[in-house]
């Protein structure tokens, strides 16, 4: 017995339907479709751990303020 009662007679059978029907050139392409966007998955994944801004210790910014004038007056 194979998986769930299904022997490895009846799963050779099913494969060369589905090769019959497909194709091997478009079985192939669908196989590297799944298998590039599992590896994006993976990686979006592995990027979510990563914090989005990095802290930068020691790093100070010397600006001073500047108070601007409108130069149009207000009407009351």
């Amino acid at each position: 017995m194979g998986l769930g009662g299904i022997s490895i007679w009846q799963l050779a059978i099913i494969l060369l339907i589905v090769i019959l029907l497909f194709g091997t050139k478009r079985l192939k392409g669908i196989g590297s479709d799944v298998g590039e966007a599992i590896k994006g998955f993976r990686k979006s994944m592995n990027d979510d751990d990563k914090p989005a801004v990095e802290d930068k210790q020691g790093e100070t910014l010397d600006v001073q303020a500047e108070k601007k004038t409108e130069s149009t007056p207000h009407k009351d």
